[in-house]
C-alpha cells in the first residue's frame, strides 16, 4: 500500500468480498493519514491478524459467510478494547446499529454509502458517541429521531443502565455494580443513546426523566 506513514491511522478490512475490500484497501492507500493493516475474509483471520497488526481501526462486515461480524466485533474488542470498530453493512434496519452499538462497535456505514461517508466515519469514529452515517436514515448529521423514541424498545439491561445513569454513575461504576465488563457498559450505553437519540450521559438522563422512563434522583 506504499510507504507505511507512522503518524497515519492504520485500518484493518474484514470483508469476504474480496473486490470491496481491496478497493477500499486501494481508497485508503491514496489518503495521506491511512494505512490498509491488512484484509481478511473470515473471522478467525480478522482475530489472528488483529493481534498480530494492532490496528487502530477495524472496517468490519456485518455478515461474513456464516459468521456474524458483531460477534467478531466482541472477540477484538475483548482482547484489544483501544481498537475502534467500523461496522459496514447491506442491511439499514436501526435495530443492526442497536446490535453494532452493543457488540462495542464505534461507527455503522450503510455499503451502499459513498466513500466520502467511509473515509468521515474512519475519521471521527474514535472521537466519542456512536456514529452513523447520515445516508443510513436519509436525514444529514443527526441522530435517528422517533416520535415517541425508542425507549419502549429499551431491553431490561439497558433500562438498569439508563436508570445508574441517571443516579449520576458513569460505565466504569455501572460495570462494576451490574458484574459486566467497562466495554460491555460502553455497549449499553451507546444502545441506550441510539435509541433515544442523543449523543451524552447528560441528554439521556433529561429526556428519560421527561419520557418517565427514570424519575429524578435526589439523595437523602
Amino acid at each position: 500500500m506504499g510507504q507505511r506513514r507512522s503518524s497515519a491511522t492504520r485500518v484493518l478490512i474484514v470483508d469476504d468480498h474480496r473486490t470491496f475490500a481491496e478497493l477500499l484497501a486501494l481508497a485508503l492507500g491514496a489518503q495521506p493519514d491511512f494505512d490498509c493493516a491488512g484484509l481478511a475474509g473470515t473471522g478467525t483471520a480478522a482475530v489472528d491478524l488483529a493481534a498480530r497488526e494492532r490496528p487502530d481501526v477495524v472496517v468490519m462486515d456485518i455478515t461474513l459467510g456464516k459468521e456474524c461480524g458483531l460477534d467478531v466485533t466482541r472477540r477484538i474488542r475483548e482482547t484489544m478494547p483501544g481498537t475502534t470498530v467500523v461496522i459496514v453493512s447491506a442491511h439499514r434496519d436501526h435495530d443492526w446499529v442497536v446490535r453494532a452499538a452493543q457488540a462495542g462497535a464505534s461507527a455503522f456505514v450503510p455499503k451502499s454509502g459513498s466513500l466520502e461517508e467511509m473515509l468521515t466515519a474512519l475519521r471521527e469514529a474514535r472521537q466519542g458517541p456512536m456514529l452513523v452515517s447520515a445516508s443510513m436514515f436519509g436525514a444529514p448529521g443527526a441522530p435517528p429521531e422517533t416520535a415517541d423514541p425508542g425507549a419502549a424498545s429499551l431491553t431490561a439491561r439497558e433500562s438498569q443502565v439508563l436508570a445508574l445513569m441517571g443516579r449520576g454513575m458513569g460505565p466504569a461504576s455501572i460495570a462494576k455494580l451490574l458484574g459486566i465488563s467497562v466495554n460491555t457498559c460502553r455497549g449499553y450505553v451507546k444502545a441506550i443513546h441510539l435509541k433515544l437519540g442523543v449523543r451524552s450521559q447528560l441528554e439521556a438522563v433529561v429526556k428519560a426523566q421527561r419520557l418517565g422512563i427514570i424519575t429524578a434522583h435526589h439523595d437523602g
